[in-house]
């Protein structure tokens, strides 16, 4: 089992954001920030140290202060890149981290206690230990523990061209980890709720409205 303050962390930025019409989806603003911002901020208590996963000019994320990884594969190979990416990153640059928790930067609303529950449901004495999130019975591949150890099964599967998240997570036999709805003014919403499109985006700043409301009423 993995212990969260071994943990560090990832937000996979480097997707084409084609529902949203292409560009930076990470960049657009949402309840007076970012995107990737409030992603951040949820995220970043949780682990040991941070990283965003990107492609591009790096220099778009300064606002953050946080080191940009890109992609080590070219033509974007999709999320795994990003978690081999950071994995590698992580190995080098914080020796203490036997793991990283990968979250996508269009999920502003991850429960502050993910990376514990995903550590605590690890058993010990797993080779390649991996958790993943879930919710209303659906895992979510991409929100996910990976432990250092899984660096040389993810290589070998985007080496072979697989691209799916959902094999590789199938293949290391992942412990799925559910997590309640969280509240918003009477409303159960998925804590794991990602914005693709502008109604998203549009139902997102709903709901931040309606949790500021909450977290300032008397």
């Amino acid at each position: 089992m993995a212990e969260s303050g071994n943990v560090a962390g990832v937000l996979l930025a480097g997707g084409l954001s084609r529902r949203m019409g292409g560009g930076d989806k990470a960049l657009l603003p949402l309840g007076g920030q970012t995107l990737i911002a409030q992603a951040a901020k949820r995220l970043a208590p949780q682990v040991s140290s941070l990283v965003i996963n990107a492609n591009g000019d790096p220099s778009r994320f300064k606002a953050l202060a946080l080191p940009v990884v890109p992609d080590d594969l070219p033509d974007y190979p999709g999320p795994l890149a990003g978690v081999l990416a950071a994995l590698r990153w992580h190995a080098r640059e914080t020796p203490t981290a036997r793991a990283v928790v990968s979250v996508s930067a269009d999920a502003p609303f991850v429960p502050l206690d993910l990376v514990a529950r995903l550590a605590n449901a690890l058993p010990t004495n797993t080779p390649t230990p991996v958790s993943v999130a879930q919710s209303h019975g659906r895992r979510h591949h991409v929100i996910a523990l990976w432990s250092l150890e899984c660096t040389g099964a993810i290589e070998a599967a985007l080496t072979r061209g697989e691209r799916r998240v959902e094999a590789i997570v199938d293949r290391l036999g992942a412990v799925a980890v559910p997590f309640p709805d969280f509240d918003a003014a009477g409303r159960g919403i998925d804590p794991f709720f990602n914005i693709n499109t502008p109604d998203d985006l549009a139902f997102a700043e709903t709901i931040m409205t309606t949790s500021a409301e909450q977290e300032n009423a008397p």
